[in-house]
This record gives C-alpha cells, sequence and structure tokens, in this order.
C-alpha cells in the first residue's frame, strides 16, 4: 500500500487487479462514499448481493488490517473531502481576486508542463491513426468531463464523418447508442476522478465488441486503462472546489490538429461543405469571419514545416 496515497487512490491503484465481487465495492464506495463510510462491511455486502466475508477481505486486499481500519480512511478522506471550501479559503482568503487569478493559471500551467512530460508520443499517433481509421467513432465523457466530450465531438464532425456523441443519464442508453458498435469502430472514452462507472460501462462494452478504444484521463493507474489500448494521459488535479480541465482540453487541442494535419483534403472538403450549406441557410450573418478563406485550423506552424507554404 502507498502510504502517502489516500483510499480512494489506493483503491484506483488496485482495481485492474481486482476480482468481480471486489470491483463491485470499490465502485459503490467510490459512487456513494458518503453513505458507505457509516455503514458496516454486513450492510454493504447486503445492499450488493455479496458476503460480508468478501467486503472484509476487499479491505484486507488493499493493505489494511481489516475493515474498521479501512472504514477508518474512508471517514478521513470524506472528512477532507467535505472539508475542501474550508481549504480553499483558508488558501486564498486573504488573497486578491488578481492574486487568486495568477494562482490558477500557474497552477494551470504546472499540468500543462507536467502533461507534457508524461504523454506518450506513440500512444498520440496511435490516436490520431485510430480515430482516422475508424468506420465510426464514438465519444463519451460524463459528469465534469461532459464538455469536454462534446469540444472533441463538434470538432471532430467538421474532420470526419460518423461521429457520435453519447448522451446518457443511465447504463441502459448508452447499450442503446452503442448497440450497433464493431471492431471497425473506435470509442474514446474520457474520466478523471472521481471516475464514472457509467463511462467504465461504455468502455467495457465496446472492449467485448473487439473496437479499437481510446482513454484520456489521468494516469496510468486508472480504471479506465484496464479497457482500453490507447491512453492519453493529462493531469487534472483538485485545484480548488472544482477540477481542472486545461491541461485534458490540451490534449485534446492537439489531437485535433493533428487530425487536420494529417488529412487536410478532407477537413477542406468537409469545412467548404458547412460553410456553403450555412451560407444557404443563411445561418451565419455576412459580417462573420470567413474562415473557409483563412483556414485558422489548420494556420499552424507545424502546417507549413509538413506540408509546405501555399503559393
Amino acid at each position: 500500500m502507498n502510504p502517502g496515497a489516500d483510499v480512494i487512490q489506493i483503491i484506483d491503484e488496485h482495481f485492474p487487479k481486482m476480482s468481480k465481487g471486489h470491483k463491485a465495492i470499490a465502485n459503490y464506495i467510490k459512487e456513494h462514499y458518503d453513505e458507505a463510510v457509516f455503514l458496516t462491511a454486513a450492510k454493504i455486502g447486503q445492499g450488493l448481493g455479496i458476503s460480508e466475508s468478501t467486503v472484509v477481505r476487499f479491505a484486507s486486499s488493499l493493505g489494511y488490517k481489516g475493515f474498521p481500519e479501512f472504514q477508518a480512511a474512508l471517514a478521513d478522506w470524506v472528512k477532507n473531502k467535505l472539508n475542501t471550501v474550508q481549504k480553499v479559503s483558508a488558501k486564498y482568503g486573504r488573497s486578491t481576486q488578481s492574486e487568486i487569478l495568477s494562482s490558477v493559471l500557474r497552477g494551470d500551467i504546472e499540468k500543462i508542463q507536467d502533461t507534457l512530460g508524461d504523454i506518450d508520443p506513440d500512444a498520440f499517433e496511435d490516436a490520431v491513426d485510430m480515430i482516422l481509421a475508424a468506420e465510426n467513432v464514438y465519444v463519451v465523457g460524463l459528469r465534469s468531463c461532459e464538455p469536454l466530450a462534446d469540444f472533441l465531438c463538434f470538432y471532430l464532425n467538421m474532420i470526419r464523418g460518423n461521429v457520435n456523441l453519447i448522451r446518457t443519464t443511465s447504463v441502459s442508453e448508452t447499450f442503446e447508442q452503442m448497440i450497433r458498435v464493431s471492431s471497425k469502430d473506435c470509442v474514446i472514452g474520457i474520466s478523471f476522478p472521481r471516475y464514472s462507472m457509467r463511462t467504465l460501462k461504455v468502455m467495457e462494452f465496446a472492449r467485448d465488441r473487439n473496437a479499437r478504444i481510446i482513454s484520456i484521463t489521468d494516469n496510468q493507474y486508472s480504471p479506465m486503462c484496464m479497457y482500453s489500448s490507447c491512453h492519453l494521459f493529462a493531469r487534472s488535479d483538485m485545484v480548488s472546489i472544482v477540477d481542472s480541465l486545461v491541461a485534458p482540453l490540451s490534449v485534446i487541442n492537439a489531437l485535433v490538429v493533428a487530425l487536420c494535419l494529417k488529412a487536410p483534403d478532407e477537413v477542406k472538403n468537409n469545412l467548404e461543405a458547412l460553410e456553403s450549406t450555412w451560407s444557404n441557410y443563411q445561418v451565419y450573418l455576412s459580417d462573420e469571419i470567413n474562415f473557409i478563406d483563412d483556414e485558422p485550423m489548420l494556420d499552424y506552424s507545424l502546417h507549413k514545416d509538413l506540408m509546405g507554404d501555399k503559393k
């Protein structure tokens, strides 16, 4: 057991090697920690339809001497979780607004720098190739990750066809939207602590259908990695009372740019078709910027190096 890790980090580190019963306990605790902290091992087992001894063994498998020690660690984590607002107040209480701005932005810069050092360039290239080669692309990101999934899906639709954003409030709705997923398809899952059980179910379903799977998550201990063949890691630590999504968004931005440069003709044709449609149906007024002529999506210095300057 990592002595510096909290109980949720320890669960995440052990998750890939857990049995089915232990994974059910882990997911329950992560999704319902505020209730689990008050329940006995017998009550947790009863709610999940498993034995009390399985719950006790779960605690022992994480390195705790028994369930009471595990529950005490969970109580400490919950206490710290609930005190986040107080901690933020203590850290920033006497700071000016400009000091808060500078502190948060510096923190985001550090996360991008850490992400740049941790991300695997080969995995990034594989992700680009998988997205372009797929017959259909499915994107899923729930809760705080939903804006990331929306952003990625929006630009993927400009780059290629057959892109599907999974929107769901239940696992059954997920399966209904993915019923035709196959080995010819690519599924992109986005999740950061606390990991979404519904997103993990999407990944599991896609893996069972032999789809190519890309995960955008925080580290190698993420349960997302158990289902994906291509992992893109980005830092997303708790800065205040919200998760920072700057580094994950930067990774997604890089994916979009790389995809544009890899298939420039297809991107240009798609954007021209969109511009024609917008013009025909008067979606935008005449004072909007004509981005097809300016080609801002392709206007990167890297594009000049790879494609050559246009004459």
